[in-house]
């Protein structure tokens, strides 16, 4: 006998004005107390418990694929496979900025995973070779004013009134300060990065990719996980599964079912400038203040050590569609960063420099701000880890080594999981 949890679309989400990050403080709303305690991932240890045999991870994003690694480098479990719809870090994982931050989130519940999730970068850095396999280097990260001129044309050269702006960003920029250093920021090209990941443990640790869609979770008349069933009705046996579904959690109807994770899409541009060697390692967090008036808006600005420019913004809550192939950018978004480009620096303005990439993902966001990760209540052997937000590259390594723990060893050790765990919304729907 077997009970099964199938896959359904979302309604339309309503559209906002958003954007994934406008200071150094991260943005996290703290949602209500839990009325009921959770029990602690890091309490007194739980009864030792028997790895299981055959653990599926499905998600090829950087959540999905950081789990996986550190399922299979541990070998507890006989088998491990990664199960992925379409290609690994394909959406949000293969276009996002891969900007890391040491303690941007510590006024929120973020703070002890993202500082986890950063040491385990430099870490991996020196295990994968990660400035030559993915980029990874450390920053300096300026906060600044940029006021687009008027006329629309190329910016003249601003005074050097500020001492931390470098001469690459030779726009009207204008009260600039230092918000990260090389000791508390970092980056990754995060499609290098996840790859690179995925390589090893393929090579080294035996980890099995499946291309496939999953449709639902079979468990078995005990309440426990028993098998994975694919579009198209190829069944995988498995005695724990992992969903890492990112912003397609919504269409999912076991998660759909229980909590809400919804789509921000997010716009981005890269630039190949004419002189790579003249740009500097420095993120910009912008305040762009745009020609004619209006709101100001919070793009970020990250050269690349390849030489490349990626520049993103410009966000807003909107449905996730059931194929990742079919995110398209919105070209007024696209307009509006060439815009921004064009003001921070004449290296990036139109004829200086060649549009590499024109694109659009949906970063996974929850109501309350804060991720789900955990066991499912109800569900013996089913974990999920997603809603990771603007945040997802930097919190993948620590999150991937939580859940491996959990899985493996009833209990994670990397970071207490108990603030993320998805019984908070089975108490919420008791009041």
């Amino acid at each position: 006998m077997s009970t099964t949890a199938s896959s359904t679309s979302s309604p339309a989400l309503a559209l906002a004005r958003l954007t994934p990050r406008s200071s150094p403080a991260a943005k996290t709303r703290s949602p209500t107390s839990l009325a009921v305690a959770i029990r602690s991932s890091m309490d007194s240890p739980p009864p030792q418990q028997k790895p299981p045999k055959r653990v599926l991870v499905c998600g090829g994003g950087v959540i999905g694929v950081c789990t996986a690694y550190f399922l299979s480098k541990s070998g507890a479990a006989a088998s491990v496979a990664l199960v992925e719809q379409s290609s690994v870090a394909c959406a949000a994982s293969g276009k996002a900025g891969g900007f890391l931050a040491l303690d941007w989130c510590d006024s929120g519940p973020l703070g002890p995973l993202a500082r986890a999730s950063f040491d385990l970068h430099r870490t991996l850095a020196e295990e994968l070779d990660g400035p030559r396999a993915y980029g990874y280097r450390a920053l300096t990260t300026l906060s600044l004013t940029v006021k687009e001129s008027e006329s629309g044309q190329q910016p003249k050269r601003a005074t050097r009134d500020d001492a931390v702006l470098p001469d690459w960003v030779d726009g009207p920029g204008r009260a600039a300060r230092a918000i990260g250093s090389t000791d508390t920021t970092a980056q990754v090209h995060p499609q290098l990065f996840t790859r690179a990941l995925l390589d090893k443990a393929v090579t080294d640790y035996g980890l099995e990719v499946v291309i496939g869609k999953a449709t639902r979770v079979q468990a078995d008349g005990g309440g426990r996980v028993s098998s994975v069933v694919l579009e198209g009705g190829r069944v995988l046996e498995a005695d724990a599964v992992v969903l890492a579904l990112g912003p397609w959690s919504g269409n999912f109807g076991l998660l759909a079912s229980r909590f809400g994770v919804y789509g921000l899409k997010a716009h981005s541009i890269v630039l190949e400038p004419r002189e790579p060697g003249s740009i500097g390692p420095q993120a910009l967090f912008l305040s762009f203040l745009p020609s004619g008036g209006g709101p100001a808006m919070d793009p970020e600005v990250y050269p690349r050590p390849t030489g490349e420019v990626y520049l993103c913004g410009m966000s807003s809550r909107e449905e996730v569609p059931d194929d990742p192939g079919e995110v398209a950018p919105n070209p007024e978004s696209v307009k509006v960063l060439k815009r921004v480009a064009r003001a921070v620096s004449t290296h990036l303005a139109e004829g200086q420099a060649r549009v590499k990439a024109e694109q659009a993902c949906f970063l996974p966001c929850t109501e309350d701000g804060v991720p789900v990760i955990g066991e499912l209540p109800g569900l013996e052997g089913c974990y999920v880890a997603t809603g990771h937000g603007c945040w997802g590259i930097l919190n993948g390594p620590a999150t991937g080594a939580a859940v491996a723990e959990l899985v493996l060893e009833g209990q994670a050790r990397t970071v207490d999981l108990t603030r993320f765990s998805p019984a908070r919304f089975v108490v919420s729907r008791k009041r």
